[in-house]
This record gives structure tokens, C-alpha cells and sequence, in this order.
């Protein structure tokens, strides 16, 4: 019987003993994270006919370096503080606030972005963020899921064939340019560490 494997994220390496610390630290991070996580979603890059924002990468690198743990509480604590009408997604308060806006037509996509942090940070728990091979792989599927669910919740609204043309197919190559783009700085982070 293969028993699984359980590594440290680079998070760890930042993190105190002590079970106090230790939790203040976590919490830290976890407000940390959803900033990240806000100015992500506010910058965009223009790529054809859609402006794309950061924030996928930044939900897979928060998840590769915080491990599916505190990743997950990271994507929750902000689904939280969007929940609660603060102005922490992409195009908020343009489009809406709060619960209406999370049950608008990303709401597919935010909830993909937990089922996101939580791949990736598994397999950051089991060292694959020191792999760039496996952790694109990991990232891809991460990538795949969350995709489909974007896709699955706006086909509901707007049909299969318009969530397909407005909601995939736009998005497919930027996705893929941040999936290669974050597999490769987490392992490079670790070959830095491991030289100092």
C-alpha cells in the first residue's frame, strides 16, 4: 500500500513553532493573500478582444506557496469579503456587489478558483512546486477544472455556444501563458533557496 507523501510549501519555511504565532502569522497571510488576490483582479492585460486579469496566476501562486490548507482559507476568506459587499473582484462596483455579483455570470469561475487553490496546493503538499514539469501539470488540470465550471454556470445562463465563444475560447491562451508562467517561478523560488 503507497502511502502519500507530505512536503512543506514555501510558506512553511516562513512560519513559527509556536502555535500562537504560528496562527497570527497564517492569519496574516491569509489578509495578505486576498489584497494580492484584489489587485489581481483589478489589473488587466488587453489580449485581442477581451481584457484578462491577473488573477488566475495569482490564485495559483498563492496556492503553490501556501499549500492547499492555507490556500483554501485564503480563496474562501476573500470569497468572504466579497460576499460581504466589499469591492474585491474584477470589475466591482462597476457590475455589482456582493452575493448578486458572485451569482452573476463569473460566479462559475470564482468558485473554480477554491477547486483551483485546492489542486494546486495539494500538490504543492506533495512537492510538486519543486518540479516545473508536474507542477504545470498540476496547474493545467487546476486550470481545466475551473474552466469548466466557468463554463458549466454561464452555459445555465447564457446558453452552451455563447459560454463557450465569451466565456472559454478568449481566455484559453492567456490561461496557458500564466500557467507556464507560474510553474516556472515557484520552482525557480526554491532553486534560489536552496542555493542560499
Amino acid at each position: 500500500m503507497a502511502i502519500a507523501t507530505t512536503m512543506r510549501p514555501l510558506v512553511s519555511l516562513a512560519l513559527p513553532q509556536n502555535g500562537a504565532a504560528r496562527l497570527v502569522t497564517q492569519l496574516f497571510l491569509a489578509i495578505a493573500g486576498t489584497l494580492v488576490l484584489t489587485l489581481s483582479a483589478k489589473t488587466k492585460v488587453m489580449l485581442g478582444p477581451v481584457d484578462i486579469s491577473m488573477q488566475t496566476l495569482a490564485v495559483m501562486l498563492i496556492a503553490a506557496a501556501f499549500g492547499m490548507r492555507l490556500g483554501v482559507a485564503t480563496l474562501l476568506l476573500y470569497m468572504a469579503e466579497g460576499a460581504m459587499g466589499f469591492p474585491v473582484f474584477q470589475s466591482t462596483p462597476e457590475k455589482g456587489l456582493g452575493i448578486a455579483y458572485m451569482l452573476g455570470s463569473t460566479g462559475g469561475y470564482l468558485a473554480g478558483f477554491v477547486v483551483m487553490a485546492a489542486i494546486v496546493g495539494w500538490a504543492a503538499d506533495r512537492g510538486w512546486d519543486r518540479h516545473p514539469i508536474k507542477l504545470f501539470n498540476a496547474m493545467l488540470v487546476a486550470e481545466v477544472v475551473m474552466m469548466a465550471m466557468g463554463f458549466a454556470w454561464l452555459a445555465a445562463l447564457i446558453g452552451p455556444e455563447k459560454s463557450w465563444q465569451f466565456g472559454v475560447v478568449p481566455f484559453i491562451v492567456g490561461d496557458l501563458i500564466k500557467v507556464a508562467l507560474a510553474a516556472s517561478l515557484v520552482p525557480a523560488v526554491w532553486t534560489l533557496l536552496k542555493r542560499d
